[in-house]
């Protein structure tokens, strides 16, 4: 028996090693293979398919994926395609153009294949799927694919807007963003030079947020330095022991102004200033008590100023805040062998700079270099950055990329996995052109812009008789509104890095592109929806049973040009160029006129409603849903009546 279990043993080992036994094991490891990718890719289209059905589609992306597709079936010769679709420049050519034909020609000719743009054109075009987003495609001039968008697409797309709201597909990866910006100094007041960080700052933290990345807004504020020895020192000649009472000033501007006079022209006082300095460096406890008080009434205007624009969960992290981290960068770049003596400093070298970083004074102290590298050092590895922008001004472009260099050139952020980013920005200048002062050429306080704004807007309210339609409640919710709405998109509609000329007369103008305009053309929009008379649930039976007929050619241009908002904001979140984000919603407003002049909504006679157009109210819905969008990434408020 034992020898028949040996022998069949022998002879199975024997059929084991046969090659055609070996091929089946190897086909059958195969075939698991592929079965587990089959059904991983069957997961993967399952939700990609629940994504777009309920988040809105980047026709641009999926026409540069559909025509990469079939440019690589066409010419599987060639190994790199770099597809090019853009808008077109006039309706007569498509929606869309695919430019490919003329450059693929050129590249195929010189690997030895004569062939014409125009066949190029012709052939990618037969290997094209159309699916359910290309109507038609025709070819112009060199090899120009006009694409035209199918008609039943954009109606679907339209009606997720409405039923579903407006969004976006999740990001394939959130990143961890952080968002430096606004920035004033402890015991000044904000002005207008804070205006456009600030403003810009917040639509760069909300689109990133919108987009599905984690983003934290931080508020780097001078709350540190030799004029804190001052303030303190004024602070204990001014008032007897306070204890744990705060601080009773109202305005820390004329405080601050009060202790420098006396630190220029009184040596004493100077000399226990300089005391005040090396106390509060040094951590005593009776003089941080006394700077923190400073800083809480400094930091409660900001927060008045914050709270009228809309910025919320703005973290406040100071100089002060890094201070106790600088000695560790030291030690961090000595170790490495990156910090020379000059003089009693220590320096170091970003690459590409002709002026060193002084990372360490010849009296032992640090400065903005050290603190803005321990910045990075934080946010790199205390927050786990990846994409940190910096919203400052042009003026700093050079000191910034040095900080930069040096922070990649150490090893503190690492360009592979953390992108360190400067949102430059032009002043604001005046309508003499000049920087932008008062009259006695000082520096405009923010707040008193702000004011000025609301003190404007109610006066041309009531020179349009609102004042008697709208309730006190209303105008004022009106007037703040609008106002900081036009300061904001005043800024935002210029390219960032230009300067802009501050002019509230431009700006509350409600023809042109300003949020005056805009702000009463989405008014409009509601308006018309309120005259359809439905209640809630009316509107919501509406929503979810009525078709989108995009019919007459105006409602289909409206339609697309609402298909086009998901593009704007991918390029957006690449470039930050808000002004391209206010282009289109100029845009979208301009089209909106064109259609509603075209197409009755509601039809009346002598008064009387005698028809609603149901499927034109929710194209109505789909427009305000949109600029709802847009405005909200700009951080400006709408309202339902102006």
């Amino acid at each position: 028996m034992l020898k028949q279990v040996d022998g069949l043993a022998t002879r199975l080992e024997e059929v084991i090693n046969r090659p055609r036994f070996k091929e089946l094991s190897h086909l059958f490891e195969e075939h698991s293979k592929l079965t587990y990718q089959k059904e991983q890719l069957e997961k993967a289209i399952d939700n990609m398919q629940k994504t777009l059905m309920s988040h809105q589609v980047s026709i641009l992306n999926a026409l540069i994926a559909t025509f990469d597709l079939a440019t690589k079936k066409a010419f599987p010769q060639l190994t790199s395609v770099s597809t090019v679709v853009t808008p077109s420049s006039h309706p007569n050519f498509g929606d869309y153009q695919c430019n490919n034909g003329l450059s693929l020609a050129r590249q195929l000719s010189a690997n030895g294949t004569k062939i014409s743009p125009v066949d190029v054109a012709t052939k990618i075009c037969d290997h094209l799927v159309k699916g359910s987003l290309v109507e038609k495609v025709d070819i112009a001039g060199r090899g120009f694919i006009n694409i035209f968008i199918s008609r039943n697409f954009v109606e679907e797309e339209v009606t997720k807007i409405v039923r579903l709201g407006f969004s976006l597909p999740p990001p394939q990866r959130c990143l961890k963003c952080i968002v430096d910006m606004s920035s004033p100094n402890i015991a000044k007041e904000m002005h207008v030079g804070h205006l456009r960080s600030t403003i810009i700052g917040e639509s760069v933290s909300r689109l990133l947020k919108f987009m599905g990345h984690d983003v934290l807004k931080l508020n780097h504020l001078g709350d540190w330095g030799t004029q804190f020895g001052m303030l303190i020192a004024h602070l204990k000649d001014t008032f007897e022991d306070l204890g744990d009472r705060p601080l009773p000033i109202t305005d820390l501007q004329k405080f601050y102004q009060e202790a420098k006079v006396r630190f220029d022209k009184d040596e004493d006082f100077k000399r226990r200033s300089y005391d005040a300095v090396v106390k509060l460096q040094s951590y005593d406890p009776e003089h941080i008590k006394n700077w923190e008080k400073i800083c809480d009434v400094s930091k409660l205007e900001f927060d008045d100023i914050y709270r009228r624009l809309d910025i919320k969960n703005l973290v406040p992290r100071g100089e002060s805040f890094y201070q106790s981290r600088m000695i560790g960068l030291v030690e961090y770049l000595d170790e490495r062998g990156l910090l020379e003596f000059d003089d009693g400093r220590k320096i170091m070298w970003a690459s590409g700079s002709s002026v060193p970083l002084t990372i360490v004074k010849s009296d032992g102290g640090f400065t903005y270099d050290t603190s803005d590298l321990t910045a990075v050092r934080q946010r790199v590895v205390e927050e786990g950055g990846e994409r940190i922008i910096y919203v400052v001004d042009s003026g700093q472009s050079l000191h910034l990329q040095n900080i930069f260099s040096a922070a990649q050139a150490s090893g503190l952020a690492d360009p592979a996995r953390t992108k360190l980013e400067h949102i430059p920005f032009g002043v604001v200048l005046g309508e003499d052109k000049k920087k932008f002062k008062t009259r006695s050429g000082e520096t405009v306080k923010l707040i008193d812009l702000l004011n000025e704004g609301v003190d404007r807007v109610k006066k041309k309210l009531a020179e349009k008789g609102r004042d008697k339609e709208l309730t006190p409640e209303e105008q004022w919710i009106a007037a703040e509104a609008i106002a900081y709405g036009c300061i904001k998109y005043a800024d935002l509609s210029h390219n960032r890095i230009n300067d802009y000329v501050f002019s509230f007369d431009k700006m509350l103008d409600d023809k042109g592109n300003t949020a005056a305009y805009l702000l009463y053309a989405y008014t409009r929009i509601q308006s018309i929806v309120r005259n359809t008379g439905w209640s809630k649930e009316k509107l919501a039976e509406v929503h979810e049973t009525a078709h989108i007929n995009l019919e007459h050619p105006k409602e289909l241009k409206l339609g697309k040009m609402l298909c086009r908002l998901p593009e704007v904001l991918i390029k957006l979140e690449e470039d930050l160029f808000f002004n391209k984000l206010c282009d289109y919603l100029y845009e979208l407003s301009g089209v909106f006129t064109e259609f509603y002049d075209s197409c009755y909504c509601i039809e009346r006679e002598n008064g009387e409603v005698v028809k609603i157009h149901e499927s034109r109210i929710l194209l109505c819905e789909a427009t305000a849903a949109i600029m709802k969008t847009c405005f909200d990434i700009l951080g400006i408020r709408t309202v339902e009546k102006m």
